[in-house]
Order: C-alpha cells, then structure tokens, then sequence
C-alpha cells in the first residue's frame, strides 16, 4: 500500500496534489463536478485589499503547448472574500485552504495577510510578489532580493500561519530570492509563476492580448519549472511547492524528486477541470510502476538518485 501523505509546513496533506490560484475559483465552482475534499488543500483566487476588477479584454490568447493570460488579479477584495467566498468554501472543502494574496505596497499585503491570517480556514497564506500581468505591484516585488525580504518580514510580522513566496521565472538568479525570502523568515517557497509572453495578432498588427503581454503557463513551462524548482531545494532549507505545466501524475512525482514537497497544477485545469481528481487518482499506480512507496522519501530524491 503505498503513502501519499505529505507534510506542508506542519500540517498534513493526504497527497500532494493542489490545484493553482487563478485557476480554482474558490472551490465551490469546481465541487459542483466532483468531490474536491480527494485533494490535498488548493490555493484560492487571488486576493488584494481592494476589489479588481482586472485587465481589459482580450486577455486569454492561445499558443502551442501553452496559452497566455493577463487577467490582472480580478477578484472582489479581501473583505469580501472573507464574508462571502470563504463559507461558501466551508460548506465543500473540510480542509485548511492556501490563501493566496496579491498587492501593490508593502503595506498592502501586510493588511490583507493579518485579516485573512484570522480566519481558522486558512492553512497557509500564499504571498504572490510575481504576477507580470499588473503595473506597479507584483512581479515587480519578486525580481529583486530586497524587496522580496522587506514582503516576506512584513507579511510575517502580522502573521502566525506558514507564509508561503511565490516567486516569478522572470529573473536571473531564482536561488537569490528564495534565499532573502527564507532569510527574511518565509516558512516555504512556491514557484514557478508563469513567464511573460507575447502574440501578435497578424490581421491587426498588434498584440494579441488588450495588456500587450500576459503570462506563459502549460506544457511549454514545465521544464523550466522543474530547473528553477530544483535549483531552489539546493539553496533553502524550507519546503518548496513546485509548479509550472503539471497534466499528471509522472509530472507530480518529478516535481517531487526536483525537490518539491507539494505541487499545485494550474493551467491543466482549464482544459480539463478533473484533471487534479484524475493526478489524485493516478498517483498510486504511478508510484507502483517506479518502485515508490512513500511520496515523502523521494523529495529531493533526484539530487542524489
């Protein structure tokens, strides 16, 4: 009998199968299909103090392998989201939920981390300084060390749950930043977020996309996500949750051995919206067919196998 169970910063997981922000609504959407308590937690849309209503249309664009999106953080503001979407979510998902948090100060995400860090839900908040799809925020946050720090202390300073860093492909040392945000207190690292991309449209002769440009994820990313995650593992000493074009079990179990201790699947989910039930499901036989018995000793297992 094989074990799936993961640890995620102190709180267990029964697998390590976590469906992305952005691409999970708040759960309820998605427990109309199936039964989403066979997931290990999944991390809720993206939240910011103030309501978004996000980046104007077009801001979907198809690419092989792939596609582009430049929603810009569309959500209904995190006090909304705590009297609203959260006991929705309580009447599908019996679990502790990852919140993901968006801003465009410092101060910002230390406001909306300290009111959703009250909500007994809450497991994990998931502090996302990489989005490329807003001005004046965001990714801007997590493409230089220092600032990436001065999130991560101030998110921890008004916090008692794990802070989780999600970090942007779009740099030239990954390592760096992961290491000022474990030494700035982070208790994990998520990565990857999508790539800035572009399409032209050839009939208009201007991008595709209203934003100019959008984020790269799907297939296309998953060997640079694998990098980067790997990469990582060698440089902090705190879990990592790997993700960037996960479609399936074997990709979970290589994330796994890149040294992720959790993976979250993102754009798969919008081709397929049971592909995270399907991962869930498919992960015994997988395990069996490369001789694993325990998801929990094969984390970093391809530093040294």
């Amino acid at each position: 009998m094989v074990d799936l169970r993961v640890r995620l910063a102190g709180i267990e997981l029964d697998n390590p199968v976590i469906p992305a922000s952005g691409t999970f609504g708040y759960g309820y959407e998605f427990a109309e299909l199936y039964d989403i308590n066979c997931l290990g937690t999944f991390s809720f849309k993206g939240t910011t103090r103030e309501a978004r209503f996000g980046n104007p249309t077009p801001r979907i664009a198809e690419c092989p392998a792939g596609m582009l999106n430049a929603v810009g953080l569309q959500n209904p503001g995190v006090e909304k989201v705590i009297s609203e979407e959260l006991p929705r979510l309580k009447e599908v998902f019996r679990k502790p939920v990852m919140a993901n948090v968006s801003g465009f100060s410092v101060e910002e995400y230390a406001y909306t981390c300290s009111l959703l860090d009250q909500e007994e839900q809450v497991g994990w908040l998931e502090v996302n300084i990489s989005c490329p799809n807003v001005h004046d925020g965001g990714m801007s946050f997590g493409t230089s060390p220092r600032a990436a720090a001065e999130v991560t202390r101030a998110v921890k300073a008004v916090t008692k749950k794990p802070v989780f860093m999600k970090l942007s492909p779009n740099v030239t040392d990954i390592a760096e930043i992961a290491r000022a945000c474990e030494e700035a207190g982070a208790d994990g690292i998520s990565l990857i977020n999508t790539l800035l991309g572009m399409r032209i449209d050839l009939r208009a002769k201007r991008p595709l996309l209203a934003n100019g440009t959008g984020g790269l994820s799907g297939g296309a990313v998953f060997p640079v996500a694998v990098r980067m995650v790997y990469q990582v593992y060698e440089a902090v000493g705190i879990p990592i949750i790997g993700m960037g074009g996960v479609s399936s079990a074997e990709d979970v179990l290589e994330m796994m051995l890149a040294g992720a201790t959790a993976v979250e699947v993102g754009a798969a989910n919008l081709v397929d919206p049971f592909v995270c039930r399907s991962i869930v499901e498919e992960l015994p036989g997988a395990m069996e067919k490369y001789g694993i018995q325990d998801l929990k000793e094969i984390i970093g297992g391809g530093h040294h196998g």
